[in-house]
């Protein structure tokens, strides 16, 4: 396909020769630039993974550390009791 644009244009000597060159370029530059959307697209889709994986991690620490201090109470109240524990 670009061989034909190519040799179409270059029939009109210079100017064909610049047009074809402006048309590969901005063949070229688009495709870059789709490439650059979804890359971007697929690194905002994983900062909001991360932010959920994040909150998953609070959460879970938050649940550990209510675990601990519970157990921490029931040891002081068994502890006062005389229990050894």
């Amino acid at each position: 396909m670009e061989t034909e644009v190519i040799g179409a244009l270059t029939q009109f000597g210079v100017a064909g020769m610049v047009c074809a060159m402006w048309l590969i370029e901005r063949r070229a530059s688009a495709k870059m630039e789709q490439q650059i959307n979804e890359t971007h697209a697929k690194l905002i889709s994983q900062i909001d993974e991360r932010a959920a994986l994040i909150e998953v991690i609070r959460e879970n620490t938050r649940a550990l550390s209510m675990l601990e201090a519970g157990q921490r109470g029931l040891l002081d109240a068994l502890s006062g009791r005389g229990v050894k524990a």
